[in-house]
């Protein structure tokens, strides 16, 4: 059960995480000067680090 319960809180925590960026920025005029780029960028190393903390424990 806790497995099951850890898998949801993960998965929720993924989609959030790709989802929220995107959100953020249908509210504002679009950036030609790397800002998409560089969060990109940050989203996928926390996406990494998120995994490298649920596989080390």
């Amino acid at each position: 059960m806790e497995t099951i319960v850890t898998k949801a809180v993960v998965i929720l925590i993924i989609l959030f995480t790709i989802y929220f960026p995107v959100a953020v920025n249908a509210q504002y005029p679009t950036h030609s000067d790397g800002l998409t780029v560089d969060q990109i960028i940050a989203c996928v190393l926390m996406l990494v680090a998120l995994a490298l903390t649920y596989l080390i424990h």
